[in-house]
């Protein structure tokens, strides 16, 4: 690709204006150039306020703009699809926000569809570009605690003023997020697993609606082997009287400790010392995963979450909710 790429998002909502929006901006050869929301009027303030010099209110018009090289695409799941497969039609290179699609057979055709193009297609699991998580791997990596046995991972929350409220949430509709706030959230951490300790083999589950609140899951349970022959095993509750989120790596000479979604320290215990860091994440928790998307289209250094790995997660959130 050339040395600076024009980039266009689809779907400029609250996920863009400081979390992943400003990297595309930030970043040494990457440019913002339009921005789209079908709302026109929020679309324009969108541009107004980051100095985007282009917006629209109609997708198709963004993306078969000659001035735009690349796009993001920051919509609902349901939707991943639906613009994807434009942009790979169209010849151009893809971000995609997770989760890649509300189920395997859609994100296995968003996936083809670049594929059989040889387009770049990443999918937006930044926490594969997070340096705390980084620093979980090396020490995976380098043994820190021997062989690797298991890990698990609690994740709850108590139900929302919303859920509560019953006030429409895409989030907990069935249609467009089968698992409600699992799909939303266990994603990232069980695409960050398969970062840290290679793809899963065998995955089964159980996925319920405890509270009736909404149409999606609230209540799910999950055990798997990695290809490696590590164990693991995963429980999300959406209707607990609190918010934890703790994940235990379990080897043969210690274990490590850390949030996926919590900004806190990263734990390594052994029977001879117990090690605490905190490292913080960027201002923009995207900005490592965009400059990554730079590396690749620019440096020809391959990107930690491309498409057949955002594809595999799609897979493994299928099985646990028994869709295949």
């Amino acid at each position: 690709m050339k040395n600076k790429i024009r980039w266009g998002i689809i779907g400029c909502g609250a996920v863009t204006e400081v979390k992943s929006g400003p990297p595309y901006q930030n970043t040494d050869g990457f440019e913002l150039v339009a921005v789209m929301r079908r709302d026109a009027k929020k679309a324009k303030d969108y541009a107004k306020r980051h100095n985007v010099a282009k917006f629209y209110n109609n997708a198709e018009d963004l993306i078969l703009d000659k001035e735009v090289d690349a796009i993001y695409i920051a919509t609902p799941p349901d939707t991943h699809k639906f613009y994807g497969l434009k942009v790979a039609a169209a010849g151009k290179a893809c971000c995609i926000e997770k989760p890649m699609a509300p189920s395997y057979a859609d994100s296995l055709e968003i996936y083809e569809a670049f594929k059989e193009k040889n387009i770049p297609l990443f999918i937006a699991y930044y926490r594969r570009s997070l340096p705390r998580f980084l620093k979980v791997k090396e020490w995976i990596d380098s043994n820190q605690i021997g062989d690797i046995r298991h890990i698990r991972w609690y994740l709850s929350k108590t139900p929302s003023d919303i859920d509560i409220s019953g006030v429409y949430n895409w989030r907990t509709d069935a249609i467009i997020a089968p698992g409600g706030y699992f799909d939303d959230l266990a994603s990232h951490g069980l695409d960050l697993f398969s970062f840290l300790l290679g793809d899963f083999k065998e995955v089964k589950g159980i996925a319920t609606n405890q509270q009736k609140l909404y149409s999606a899951k609230d209540a799910i349970t999950a055990s798997w082997v990695h290809e490696s022959g590590v164990t693991g095993e995963g429980s999300w509750n959406f209707g607990s009287f609190s918010r934890e989120d703790k994940v235990e790596v379990i080897g043969s000479k210690g274990k490590i400790v850390f949030s996926v979604f919590k900004e806190e320290e990263i734990e390594l215990i052994t029977a001879q010392e117990t090690e605490k860091l905190f490292i913080e994440n960027p201002k923009h928790v995207q900005e490592f995963h965009v400059k990554n998307i730079q590396k690749h289209l620019l440096e020809n250094k391959e990107h930690p979450s491309l498409g057949n790995s955002g594809l595999h997660c799609s897979w493994v959130m299928d099985k646990i909710l028994g869709n295949i």
